[in-house]
Order: structure tokens, then sequence, then C-alpha cells
């Protein structure tokens, strides 16, 4: 009988990439969020809903499974601690003890290059890079945390984990990114930060399900060069960031803004706002923050080729292929 995987945050843009890869590659797949999602119960995952936070549920989930891929997360850069540290470090602890105490076999994390973010430009670097004494917001900090805890986890003869770290995944569909940007343009709140120049890394969400897949292969198999590290996962083809937010913006048939504001700036505006938000306690995501200012203005690029040579990942998508998908499913002809 084929292995069964459980996905958590399945509904996901990212979740239900993994799902689809999984059935097509023959596994039977559970899956594990809040929502209900028919598509892809038609497909065939075995659909529960409930709270990775929730013990019932999450015990529920793993009965019967042969490894864990845990998606669900709760991302942003804005929102209470207290939120960030239940759904990404508690429930991810959850999920462990759990999945160790019935003798899951393999765990495989979503984390994020963020984990390593500290301010300053990211270009090139590899998984030796250490964490951050700081972070500049909740949502990396958590992802941190729990990352430590899965690596921590990993016992390559009885339950192996690894971390895989995918940067800015797009793609069609994408709810996150993509129409970030597009609102941000259409409400004329979007410009240029510093001069556009920095180099970024991209996922399309294809090469991240890739990833995963790979990467749970390994652990399921037993290979102890794979498992207890962590990965970072992109396209492997850095792009000029304001070029990268143009073809979206080209995409979507909107005009680039020419306004700009330089880093140094709109560092200080995030700090102001992010304070001000914060003292009258505004729930709302500032305009701008620390956090953003940095990811739009400094280099975040990365070598993947621990996840080349480890898990045998190959991004080989032509990747104005998929920007042409991209195009016409943000302008359908009529």
């Amino acid at each position: 009988m084929a292995p069964r995987i459980l996905v958590t945050g399945y509904g996901g843009f990212l979740g239900a990439a993994i799902c689809q890869q999984l059935i097509q590659d023959g596994y039977q797949v559970r899956g594990l969020a809040r929502g209900i999602y028919p598509k892809l119960a038609n497909l065939g995952v075995e659909c529960i809903q409930g709270s990775i936070t929730d013990p019932q549920s999450v015990n529920a989930s793993l009965q019967n499974v042969d490894a864990v891929i845990h998606t669900a997360a709760i991302a942003g850069v804005w929102g209470k601690a207290s939120d960030y540290q239940s759904i990404n470090v508690d429930a991810t602890d959850l999920l462990l003890r759990g999945s160790q105490s019935i003798g899951i076999r393999a765990f495989v994390y979503t984390s994020s290059p963020s984990v390593t973010f500290d301010g300053q430009p990211q270009s090139g670097i590899d998984e030796q890079v250490p964490y951050p004494t700081k972070w500049l917001c909740d949502y990396p900090r958590t992802k941190a945390i729990a990352e430590q805890q899965v690596l921590a986890a990993n016992n390559p003869t009885s339950f192996a984990t690894c971390s895989l770290r995918p940067h800015l995944i797009w793609g069609v569909g994408d709810p996150h990114l993509i129409p970030r940007v597009i609102e941000r343009c259409r409400a004329g709140r979007l410009r240029r930060v510093g001069s556009g120049q920095n180099l970024i890394d991209t996922v399309h969400v294809d090469h991240a399900a890739q990833a995963h897949v790979l990467a749970l292969k390994k652990m399921l198999a037993g290979d102890p060069n794979a498992s207890g590290r962590a990965y970072f996962i992109t396209d492997g083809q850095p792009v000029r960031c304001w070029d990268w937010i143009t073809t979206i913006l080209d995409c979507a048939g909107l005009k680039t803004p020419r306004r700009s504001i330089s880093l140094q700036s709109a560092y200080r505006i995030g700090r102001v706002l992010e304070t001000l938000y914060e003292w009258i306690g505004k729930t709302q995501e500032p305009p701008m923050t620390r956090f953003v200012a940095l990811q739009l203005g400094v280099d975040h690029y990365f070598d993947i080729s621990a996840a080349k040579d480890r898990l045998g990942y190959a991004p080989n998508l032509n990747r104005q292929v998929k920007i042409e998908e991209m195009r016409r499913w943000l302008m359908p002809v009529s």
C-alpha cells in the first residue's frame, strides 16, 4: 500500500500544489486545515477540517500516517505575537510530539529564508548562515524557533526531519504576493524602494512543491545525508526586485509607478509607523514596516546547491512560459 502523507494547510497555495504532486506520484494524501476544499477532495485527498492548534484534530489527523508535510502557518509582518507563537511554534511542537509518539517516519517542515534575515543583505548565502539574535517582526522569529524544533527532533533511523525555505512563492492562483503588489499599485501606494536593482530570488509554486515531495521521498527512504538540516528553495534565477514587480504589473495590464523613495527613508517611515500603530493598538498592517522596506531594498538571493546535491532538486521549469500563464490568469481573454 502506498504511504499515506498528512499535509497541514493543504488548502493553501503551496499545500494544494504539494497534494496534487503527491497524488500524481501515487501517494495517499490526507489534509488538515480549517477550511473545506471540495476540489482537492475530488482529486482524492482525505480532508479533515480542524485547527493545527487543537490537540484532538491533530491526533485524529496523524492516525495511520507515514509522514507529515507541515505547511500551515500564520504569515505576514503584523499581528499579535501570541497568535504567531500558538500557530507557528506551539502547533509545530504539538505535531512533532504527536508524530514521534505514534512512530511516524518523516516530517518535512515549510520554513522561510526570513529566519536568517537580520536586515543585512543576503547575497548568495547558503544554509551555514546562523540565525540572527534579533528579528524585525514575529513571523520570521517564530518560524526560526519552529525550524529549530524540527531539526532538533531529527533521528535518521526512526524520525527523519528537514526544513525547506522557499522564497517568494508565485504562480497562477497566488493569493498572497501577486495580489498584494497589484492592489498597492491600483491604490496608488506602490513605489520603488531604493534603486530597485537589488537582486531577489523567487520560486514558482510547482518548484516549491517539487522540493517538498523530493525531501519527503529522501526522508522515507532513510537517506541520512538529507535529513536534519534546512534547505533554501528558489527558482535558481535571481532577478532585480523592481524588474520582477514590473513583470507582475505588466501581466495585470498595469503601468509601473515612477515614484521612488530611498531605502533609508522607507526604513525610518516603517519604524515610525510601527511605533504609532503599536501605541494606538491598531491591528491593521502599517503601509510600511522596517521588514518590508528592507525586503524591497536589499539583496535576498540564495545558494541552493544543498537542495540540488542532497535532495535532487532541479528547478527546470521555463520561467517565461510560467509568466505567460500568469498573464492569462490575470488578464483572461473575454
